[in-house]
């Protein structure tokens, strides 16, 4: 009986791990696939085509910024806040630099050292602005999780996009500072919020406790989630739906 029951608990585990390796040579499929429509969708965009992009590992995916380009491009939104600065804050200032104007583009980053650094190799459009905000660690439902120190007397405004990439992710409630901004958020504003690593566990409970804030106040929004090597998940004000589609 013993030996039956170690079979059988041998045999759910491998069947656990054969689930989890197809489950991530699917994903691999998935963001193949962006990367194609990625390559075909920037055509014709000089600027972006000749701007270098480390894409994937730390940075966003191809699910990543094809799904910001589209919001680039279509929406043009003109007050954006990042957290995270990275390879999408190159994407994003350089549309602002040769596409779109009189914006304001926040970026908010912990670690001054690699603002020194990365400004070596970029040049950064002059509406785009590093804010400084050192890590720090916050309780969030009994969770310990990664935060900016005092973000939210830092940031008070509204945005009309929201794109999160940082701080570095938790466990639990990862990423969580965006619910507090978001709840500068009226009825009738016009919104788009991105948030990155939707695949993992901590980021699964900050959307749902964003589309909860959303509903409590009585702020009507739809949800989309791209799928790729990491998923990424869109959370936008009713009218503009069409970027959970894309």
């Amino acid at each position: 009986m013993k030996n039956i029951f170690s079979y059988a608990t041998n045999l759910t585990l491998r069947i656990k791990d054969i689930q989890r390796h197809q489950k991530k040579i699917m994903d691999l499929q998935y963001e193949t696939i962006w990367a194609n429509i990625y390559h075909d969708c920037i055509k014709g965009n000089r600027e972006i085509e000749s701007l270098p992009l480390n894409i994937g590992r730390f940075a966003g995916n191809y699910t990543f910024f094809y799904v910001l380009f589209r919001i680039m491009t279509d929406k043009k939104p003109k007050r954006i806040i990042e957290f995270g600065l990275g390879e999408s804050s190159k994407f994003i200032s350089t549309f602002i630099k040769n596409d779109i104007h009189e914006n304001v583009h926040t970026i908010v980053e912990h670690d001054e050292n690699w603002q020194k650094n990365f400004e070596k190799s970029f040049s950064f459009s002059a509406e785009s602005q590093i804010v400084i905000c050192p890590l720090i660690t916050k309780n969030v439902k009994g969770f310990n999780v990664n935060s900016y120190q005092n973000i939210e007397n830092t940031i008070t405004e509204k945005y009309d996009l929201y794109v999160v990439d940082g701080p570095f992710g938790s466990e639990r409630y990862s990423r969580y500072d965006i619910v507090g901004l978001l709840t500068h958020l009226e009825k009738g504003d016009d919104f788009i919020v991105i948030l990155d690593d939707y695949h993992r566990s901590g980021e699964k409970d900050t959307l749902a406790d964003i589309e909860n804030l959303l509903k409590e106040k009585g702020i009507a929004s739809e949800t989309g989630i791209y799928r790729g090597e990491k998923s990424v998940a869109v959370v936008v004000s009713e009218h503009n739906k069409y970027f959970t589609t894309l």
